[in-house]
């Protein structure tokens, strides 16, 4: 009988309500309690400017691995109820204010296109609130069907919006 498999994935955290950095602390803290799971490692804090809608306070971000057992629509139903016992509730405003976002960025290295999950993430080459705390923890990653970590953050424009790293 072969040993159970884990998988590497990595998520990304974000909050810009209610105690922005508690939040963050906090969902991390789930997520290396989260059964069939091992959180690896974690990146400092970055606070950047709100994307999509500028009338609203900075986000505090990071990027944690885990080594993970769980299925990915199960790990995304864990992620899912993670936001909202810290105070999330689903269908909210694209783009909006939130008390926490966690999004899986990427799952073992696979690919999934599917109506109720997609990963990589999408959009993770545009977004320096990612690709940064990322390229400190794994900055060799190579995000399925694009470019490692490290090569994706480089080429982020300057005129992004600002982030810098606070912890």
């Amino acid at each position: 009988m072969s040993a159970p498999r884990w998988w590497p994935v990595y998520i990304g955290i974000g909050s810009n309500l209610d105690s922005p950095e508690n939040q963050v602390r906090q969902a991390i803290a789930a997520l290396a309690d989260l059964p069939g799971s091992v959180l690896v490692s974690e990146s400092g804090f970055y606070r950047s400017a709100p994307v999509g809608r500028s009338d609203q306070p900075d986000f505090i971000n990071a990027v944690a691995a885990l080594l993970t057992q769980t299925e990915a629509h199960d790990l995304m139903q864990q992620l899912q109820d993670i936001e909202r016992k810290q105070g999330r509730p689903r269908g909210g405003e694209r783009w909006g204010p939130r008390a926490i976002d966690l999004d899986l960025l990427a799952y073992a290295g696979q690919i999934i296109n599917e109506d109720d999950l997609i990963v990589p993430h999408p959009g993770i080459a545009d977004r320096n609130f990612v690709l940064l705390p990322w390229q400190e923890i794994a900055p060799h990653y190579r995000v399925p069907g694009q470019a490692d970590v490290a090569v994706l953050a480089a080429k982020i424009s300057v005129s992004e919006p600002r982030i810098e790293r606070i912890g």
